[in-house]
């Protein structure tokens, strides 16, 4: 489809809402309710661990959901299989509301996992059907910057929504979020012609194992899913940086939070005015040195006072943000075809790799700050180093 084709029950702006909000309610709707896992422990008189669990087997069952509902929609269409995946959503955000139980939590949190799995698969899959060249990269950068902001905005939106409601209250409001998103869904009409495709489910879902035989394509997957290890390595660790390491209040870490989720909303947006002027590999490089510079400067003046490690982490913060177009732009532009199961590669990617970051940081109560460095420091240089010998060994196979 010509991206002179647009939504006409959407129009042009509404169109690029509805895929931003796609983008963004899973991470947004997740993160919302992290505030009341304190809460909602006592309440079920299980372990920190036991309710850890409705975070840890959402992730798990996420990052293969999203490797289902891509190839399904190559098949299928985009508009039905985003329909069944987001009612999946909305109903599990009702049941979690009336669980009962902490083994029914953990339940229909995996069934939201399943059905959250088509948003952003699809919404990345849309804009590649519709949008080339120029256009596709800006939308990509606009779309990726609500990405990147949902989930540092969540916890404090949810903090917040706690003063006024209960933890079943944040469910409901996660099912309300989704229905909202099943409504769009409803007037959104089909981006990805299917009357010429024969093929069975299992060879659809084939194409996965046939992308990842594209040395360019599992190339440049591989290198750049680890981006997302430097944010949510960031995003994860920050309550307890700000609250327990530097002793701050809940309100006093919102305001810390907030500064540096600035930096993660400008960064797309700052790569669309840039990229008018410099190539976007030039780029791609300095937001990499830009990160290993802000790793260096924690190390240097963050690692004791509150103020320092948020002026100095915004470096990393910026450039891992300001990143994510181009690279999600590089990732899809190396196959032509199978949309859907090109972003599923990459939603997983990005979300296994986010994965292995919360645990490393995890491990690191005595000192959170130095691993944030650390990551910052070590994640961009491996990049650079992996684009450089990538673009080197596959030279006459890239496309950028």
């Amino acid at each position: 489809m010509s991206s002179e084709k647009v939504q006409p029950r959407m129009g042009n702006v509404g169109f690029i809402i509805f895929l931003a909000l796609l983008s963004a309610f899973v991470p947004l709707s997740t993160d919302l309710y992290l505030p009341a896992l304190p809460t909602m422990t006592t309440f079920f008189n299980v372990s920190e661990i036991t309710m850890n669990l409705t975070l840890i087997l959402f992730f798990v069952f996420y990052s293969v959901a999203t490797l289902i509902w891509g190839p399904l929609s190559d098949r299928y269409g985009r508009r039905s299989i985003l329909l069944i995946g987001l009612t999946i959503y909305m109903l599990a955000g009702i049941l979690c509301g009336v669980a009962t139980s902490a083994f029914e939590i953990i339940l229909f949190r995996v069934l939201q996992a399943i059905g959250g799995g088509v948003a952003t698969t699809i919404a990345t899959a849309v804009i590649k059907d519709v949008y080339t060249g120029r256009k596709q990269e800006t939308t990509l950068a606009i779309v990726q910057s609500m990405v990147v902001i949902s989930p540092a905005l969540a916890p404090v939106l949810g903090s917040l929504l706690l003063t006024f409601i209960s933890w079943r209250g944040i469910f409901f409001t996660q099912a309300l979020l989704g229905l909202i998103v099943v409504l769009g869904a409803v007037i959104f009409q089909e981006t990805h012609d299917t009357s010429k495709e024969s093929i069975s489910v299992l060879h659809s879902l084939g194409r996965l194992g046939a992308l990842m035989k594209n040395p360019p394509f599992s190339a440049m997957l591989i290198n750049f899913s680890a981006v997302s290890i430097i944010s949510l390595s960031f995003i994860s660790s920050s309550s307890y940086i700000f609250q327990v390491h530097f002793g701050l209040s809940s309100q006093a870490f919102s305001y810390f939070f907030a500064f540096n989720a600035i930096g993660m909303l400008i960064g797309p947006l700052l790569y669309i005015r840039l990229s008018k002027y410099i190539d976007r590999m030039v780029i791609l490089y300095a937001c990499f040195f830009l990160g290993i510079i802000g790793g260096i400067l924690i190390l240097g003046f963050g690692l004791n006072n509150p103020y320092l490690f948020a002026i100095t982490e915004l470096p990393a913060t910026l450039a891992s943000s300001a990143s994510r177009p181009p690279v999600t732009y590089l990732i899809l532009k190396q196959q032509e075809n199978d949309n859907g199961s090109a972003s599923s590669l990459y939603s997983a990617g990005g979300t296994i790799m986010g994965s292995i970051g919360m645990v490393v940081v995890s491990f690191a109560n005595h000192w959170p700050v130095l691993i944030i460095a650390i990551i910052d420091i070590v994640i961009n240089v491996l990049c650079a180093i992996g684009l450089y010998v990538t673009l080197r060994g596959l030279r006459n196979q890239i496309k950028v």
